[in-house]
């Protein structure tokens, strides 16, 4: 199985094609928080104990640490350097209690301080300059779909903290390579083998157009639409509720292990009660 996005998924877009959809996600996640009183701030998301504050401190904190990392390595290396202490986890809850302080004005005004700032140096970098990064160091534009795939997963969080629904877009054809770059990920959350055989989705973006990524002639096929893919690799929603086809050896234990980011698996979504709305 070969983890790098394959040459049709790096033709699809550049870094500022990226960026220019990442901005327009940001100011959708943004318009939502901006509507919400001050209690719905302190509600528990699905990610629990996480609030909604959280929520947006997380993403102030990822935001900020990929601005140092594109403009500022030694910044960059100061704020990673607890990780090596206390463990990755530790760091970043320590980065909550940073970023979430304050009232809910104070809380987003911070996010829409790090939005800017990792816009504005992610912009500054070529499409294939490496970055340091939390495990290794990766071209500015897998990092700039990374932040698109964090305000994906945490801002779905949010809405289904509030109970609204969020109407996606085909700014999430940027994830599906993305999310194919990091197809080892979920075995190696669960101490798995990684299969060998390659991976191919093609998947429906929300105005029908098709995306693809992978091998042509991949043994392992997941297709479907790409936001339940997104949904499934960012473990927002159970395989249960989403309509996604696996064809192949290896492609339906995938369904089940998916996770497009490193670290624990933790214990994922239950499947939604019967009748429940999806998004």
């Amino acid at each position: 199985m070969n983890p790098d996005i394959t040459k049709r998924g790096q033709d699809m877009t550049t870094t500022t094609e990226i960026l220019d959809d990442f901005l327009l996600e940001a100011a959708d996640l943004r318009g939502l928080l901006a509507s919400l009183d001050d209690d719905q701030w302190e509600l528990v998301t699905p990610a629990e104990p996480w609030r909604v504050r959280d929520q947006v401190a997380h993403l102030t904190f990822v935001f900020t640490l990929a601005a140092a990392a594109a403009s500022d390595t030694e910044r960059f290396a100061a704020m990673t350097a607890p990780a090596a202490d206390v463990g990755f986890d530790a760091a970043v809850n320590h980065a909550l209690d940073l970023f979430n302080a304050g009232t809910p004005a104070e809380v987003l005004g911070r996010f829409d301080t790090a939005v800017d700032d990792v816009e504005r140096a992610l912009r500054s970098r070529g499409p294939d300059d490496v970055v340091p990064w939390l495990v290794n160091p990766l071209p500015a534009a897998v990092l700039t779909a990374a932040g698109m795939l964090e305000l994906f997963a945490h801002g779905q969080d949010v809405a289904d903290a509030v109970g609204v629904g969020i109407v996606r877009t085909d700014r999430v054809r940027h994830l599906v390579p993305f999310i194919h770059r990091t197809i080892a990920f979920g075995y190696q959350a669960r101490d798995l083998d990684v299969p060998q055989g390659s991976f191919r989705f093609a998947v429906s973006l929300p105005s029908g157009a098709a995306v693809e990524a992978g091998d042509e002639y991949a043994p392992n096929i997941v297709c479907g639409e790409a936001v339940d893919l997104a949904l499934l690799a960012s473990r927002r929603r159970h395989p249960d509720d989403l309509v996604l086809h696996a064809i192949g050896p290896d492609a339906w234990t995938y369904l089940d292990v998916a996770q497009a980011y490193r670290g624990p698996a933790g214990t994922g979504r239950e499947p939604l009660a019967a009748g429940a709305a999806t998004v």
